[in-house]
């Protein structure tokens, strides 16, 4: 992957911090951050992955982590440098990025999400390579297209430890056909004016359904009951598929963005319980039955 690291100013005491950037397919790249405790010898692991949209990342993302003891890769979505003003990314969303999430949606080589699939499991490689990881715990996480990407990872990579998703995005492409809504990018309307059928085929290959029944590992999802976003039939339907122990919150006053810490249920468990359990290598904390706020 040709890991190449920046050094940067953590902006928190204690904290080492890096820019990375490697190599992905088709001449693309992985750009993100790294934070570590600055006095460790192994760590736990942990990947964070994105929400939808184009922006920079904020260092306290990683560094908030690194304090607690993880080490952290924090990775973009897409290859851009981590760290522009927020007009470049305007300018990119509105341009070649504009509705990324229907490029190439209609073959399997091209879809966006190829790249973006593969950036995590080559992510997920280079922790486990580094000398400072402790080869026991390494954790994926994230909301939305981050969720997606954290169940995707689960499935994919053999290492993962745990998957920790809030509304996780991408689930139950075809859900249309037997009456369910769909989660986002919601390919199956979307189809932009090209062969519908091929978009709905090529759907199959990105579905996290279709990855969650590789998982061995724990998770813990969120979903929100008035999420039409990412609505909670389509997440269900993915967990359910899921081979390793699970724990479901249901969000009763939960929309896609949390308003009103209608997602305070997940967080809690999420920041309370899970990562500080698996930070210290101990079994994530699993509440089998579906827990509500």
């Amino acid at each position: 992957t040709n890991p190449v690291l920046e050094t940067a100013d953590a902006n928190k005491p204690g904290v080492d911090y890096w820019k990375i950037k490697m190599d992905n397919i088709r001449g693309t790249h992985i750009q993100g951050q790294i934070a570590r405790p600055a006095i460790a010898d192994k760590l736990p692991a942990l990947l964070i992955v994105q929400w939808a949209g184009v922006y920079p990342l904020q260092k306290s993302w990683a560094t908030d982590r690194a304090a607690e003891g993880w080490l952290v890769l924090n990775i973009e979505a897409h290859d851009l440098p981590i760290d522009e003003p927020e007009p470049f990314y305007q300018q990119q969303f509105a341009g070649a990025l504009k509705n990324y999430w229907a490029i190439g949606n209609d073959d399997r080589e091209t879809s966006y999400f190829l790249r973006m699939y593969l950036s995590c499991y080559r992510a997920a490689q280079y922790l486990t390579e580094r000398p400072d990881w402790d080869g026991q715990t390494l954790v994926v996480m994230g909301g939305s297209q981050g969720g997606l990407q954290s169940l995707v990872t689960a499935g994919i990579h053999p290492k993962i430890t745990a998957a920790l998703a809030i509304v996780p995005a991408g689930c139950d492409y075809l859900g249309a056909e037997v009456g369910r809504d769909t989660g986002w990018p919601k390919w199956y309307w979307n189809t932009q004016g090209k062969d519908e059928k091929r978009v709905r085929e090529t759907g199959k290959y990105f579905d996290v359904v279709n990855f969650a029944s590789r998982i061995k590992c724990p998770v813990l999802v969120g979903a929100g009951l008035i999420d039409e976003t990412c609505p909670p039939v389509g997440i269900l339907a993915a967990v359910n598929q899921a081979q390793g122990a699970k724990e479901v919150i249901l969000l009763p006053q939960g929309a896609h963005q949390e308003i009103n810490r209608s997602h305070a249920a997940y967080n809690t468990r999420c920041y309370g319980d899970w990562l500080p359990m698996l930070r210290q290598g101990k079994p994530a904390p699993i509440v089998s039955e579906p827990k509500g706020e």
